[in-house]
């Protein structure tokens, strides 16, 4: 789906939402920087200075454990495959779009390119051995797998603030380690995703986890 496209998706899908892009900087004397219902967003992982990653997924499936499209993290973020859309958790009621996003909700990620939700369970990380992160569902569905629970310690979760994304089921933290990537010696000469890091879930809250929201598609209530 190209990037026009996508932003006719957000109008038609509120009647009752304005559509923000983020710019650069992130300034704007009007945005409150909540994240919103519908808005289409990228979360990023910041280490050391200069290793900054992004979650995406693409159209290709892990070589081993469930054998679901693959999620990783990527130095890029002006891709379209770091785009995912925020939702209500698999069985609750859809969200307004448009409505602030309380801190401790249970909400899903669905990414835009492919449709497949972000999803964990019990299969080991192809790399560290840790918990698997995947993409399941078609078209949006999927299951109570797919549940997250946004950890932000203050009201509502804001841009540019740190959080962590809880896997409801598994009770681990979605993370990255840039000392756990794919390159030639655990993928072969003509990785795909080559230089990514391995995304896994964990039961420790540390560095690896704490995660941000900058730019994206915001969707905001009039």
């Amino acid at each position: 789906m190209k990037f026009h496209a996508l932003i006719k998706r957000a109008f038609v899908a509120t009647a009752v939402a304005i559509l923000y892009l983020s710019p650069v900087d992130g300034s704007n004397d009007q945005d409150d920087k909540f994240v919103t219902c519908g808005s289409a967003v990228k979360v990023r992982r910041s280490g050391k200075p200069g290793e900054t990653f992004y979650l995406s997924s693409s159209n290709q499936s892990l070589g081993s454990g469930s054998g679901q499209q693959i999620v990783t993290f990527i130095p890029q973020k002006s891709t379209y495959g770091t785009l995912w859309q925020v939702k209500s958790s698999n069985d609750s009621p859809p969200c307004v779009p448009g409505e602030a996003i309380a801190c401790n909700s249970i909400i899903r990620l669905e990414h835009l390119e492919t449709g497949k939700n972000l999803h964990s369970h019990m299969h080991r990380s192809v790399l560290s051995g840790q918990q698997e992160v995947s993409a399941f569902g078609n078209g949006g569905n999927g299951d109570v797998s797919d549940n997250w629970k946004v950890e932000c310690g203050a009201k509502y979760w804001k841009r540019e603030v740190n959080f962590r994304l809880m896997h409801q089921e598994t009770v681990k933290y979605l993370g990255a380690s840039s000392s756990i990537k794919f390159d030639e010696k655990n993928c072969g000469g003509s990785c795909p995703i080559m230089n990514h890091l391995e995304s896994f879930a964990r039961a420790r809250k540390d560095e690896h986890t704490i995660l941000q929201v900058d730019l994206g598609v915001h969707l905001y209530k009039e």
